[in-house]
């Protein structure tokens, strides 16, 4: 991976990425997707038709993409609902509706869901739970794209006065990362370092305090052999600050597997040091974006796959893809 990856993950279309940060608090704050049926129907209807004739009046809250990397056909489509202050609101209603351009048929409504980033106070990091950071992230589980390009996008959210639409703050470029392993591939096999490489000191590994338990055995010699969830994170140095709340995550799924599945945690910069670049390991797979989590089965290839932030429940659904029942 060449030395933008640090560029990309500040760019404007992350931006407000740095608003997702770790975990906090104990409530579950996950909640289901409002019915299609509450957002006005969008078929036959272009952009700017579908604005006019919902009589949708401007909203003041921002919606944030928590993703850069869509493929043609289904995607997950994750994000973050700010006000311009910055911000979290983790209660709106929304429902998000794409088009291939300003003439073009639109794909909606298409409700979010609410997942929450909470685990488990054993497995929150010592840093966990400022005050201010954000529980949730909003999920659209499946987006379908047909075609290769940028897509238009807005939202559609219930305002205490009646519907309210805003633009999706970067629409989607479908395909512009297609080195990244997509589900199906073979996973690229690297070599990740243990926690016998360094004699037992994972600081040297791993920049979660405290660190993580995922550095027990090198993805080179697992793979093929079991299932493996390996997450590309670094909870320290995250460009985009869920980076701590995944880890902790995959922490606590990783316990509830036992011997079922290896986890893996691969840190991000050379030596935990931003100006040495991104590791080998993370230009292996050719990752524009952090955090990262690919689930892979036990013939080395990747059934699923999850860029940005996600909760225990989300990883818990993605691992029926590599451990079945």
């Amino acid at each position: 991976m060449p030395p933008h990856l640090h560029r990309s993950l500040a760019a404007a279309a992350c931006a407000l990425l740095l608003l997702l940060p770790g975990c906090g608090g104990s409530e579950d704050t996950s909640r289901p997707a409002p019915a299609a049926t509450e957002f006005p129907a969008a078929k036959g209807k272009t952009i700017a038709g579908l604005l006019h004739d919902s009589g949708a009046k401007p909203s003041k809250l921002v919606i944030a993409p928590a993703a850069q990397t869509f493929d043609r056909g289904a995607n997950r489509y994750p994000f973050g609902v700010f006000t311009v202050g910055q911000e979290q609101v983790d209660d709106a209603d929304v429902a998000l509706y794409f088009a291939r351009d300003a003439k073009g048929p639109v794909q909606g409504p298409l409700p979010a869901q609410v997942t929450s980033l909470e685990t488990k106070p054993a497995y929150r990091a010592r840093d966990a739970g400022a005050p201010g950071e954000a529980t949730t992230v909003y999920v659209v589980p499946k987006v379908r794209f047909d075609r290769n390009g940028p897509w238009l996008g807005i939202a559609m959210l219930k305002g205490e006065h009646g519907l309210e639409a805003t633009r999706i703050t970067a629409t989607p470029v479908v395909g512009a990362f297609p080195r990244i392993p997509q589900v199906g591939d073979k996973a690229p096999v690297i070599h990740t370092p243990t926690a016998a490489d360094v004699g037992g000191d994972l600081a040297k590994i791993d920049t979660r305090v405290p660190p993580d338990q995922m550095h027990k055995v090198d993805f080179a010699d697992v793979v093929g052999k079991k299932p493996i969830v390996l997450v590309f994170a670094t909870p320290a140095l995250c460009q985009s600050r869920v980076c701590g709340p995944v880890v902790d995550v995959a922490q606590q799924v990783a316990d509830a597997y036992g011997d079922e599945a290896d986890f893996i945690h691969m840190e991000i910069w050379k030596d935990n040091d931003i100006s040495k670049g991104p590791r080998p390991q993370v230009q292996a797979y050719h990752l524009e974006t952090e955090p990262w989590a690919f689930l892979i089965d036990r013939n080395g290839i990747v059934r699923d796959r999850i860029e940005g932030a996600f909760g225990v429940s989300e990883l818990e659904e993605a691992m029926r893809t590599i451990v079945p029942g």
